[in-house]
């Protein structure tokens, strides 16, 4: 009789197993990662950019770019690139550098923008272009908008400042017009700013 209760209950055992085979494993624990989804390869950097792309690296400088900016604005007034000279050098040494994907003018920078402020107040007669200008990482068309961007940005400011709007113009050039073609954080520094160029109605 034992022996008969001893085979029942091995059978009612080896049945439920052959049972548990058939069923779905349950994972306890984290999911794992699926490498070929990850959204960070190696040798890029996390800054949250979603169109920022390691393999578009290059300097920016090429050929029929470097002639065509985007974004010029604030032309309703007496001032426009068309009918404009340029005079390059009169603020050349009051660049605004920024931050890595950021058109926030730093407490470091309020100098210079304080500087092109006081020179426009005391010359009434000219107008101002202001240049936004990113390093070589991103997509043409994410640093096209942040280079416009930081021109609005610096816009605003000489604005608060006490410098009429309509004698001032934005535009972007991107990554179009790199001043240092280096590779590195030391390039990209100074190649992330905002320029200034004055302008005389012709």
């Amino acid at each position: 009789m034992k022996a008969i209760q001893l085979s029942s209950l091995l059978a009612v055992v080896l049945a439920l197993s052959l049972l548990g085979t058939g069923c779905q494993k349950r994972v306890i624990g984290p999911t794992p990662i699926n490498k070929s989804e990850s959204r960070i390869r190696p040798g890029e950097i996390s800054d949250n950019l979603p169109s920022y792309n390691a393999n578009n690296s290059g300097s920016g400088v090429s050929g029929a770019d470097l002639d065509t900016a985007t974004g010029a604005h604030a032309q309703s007034g007496q001032f426009s690139l068309d009918n404009s000279t340029q005079d390059r050098a009169a603020l050349a040494g009051h660049t605004v550098h920024f931050d890595f994907d950021s058109s926030v003018v730093r407490s470091d920078e309020r100098g210079n923008v304080d500087a092109v402020a006081g020179y426009m107040q005391g010359n009434p007669a000219v107008g101002l272009l202001i240049e936004g200008h990113c390093d070589e990482r991103g997509t043409d068309g994410y640093n096209d908008a942040l280079g416009e961007r930081r021109a609005s940005a610096l816009r605003e400011v000489l604005i608060s400042q006490g410098v009429a709007a309509e004698r001032i113009i934005t535009q972007s050039w991107g990554k179009r017009r790199p001043v240092d073609l280096g590779h590195n954080e030391a390039a990209w520094a100074k190649n992330r700013r905002g320029e200034f160029v004055v302008l005389h109605a012709k």
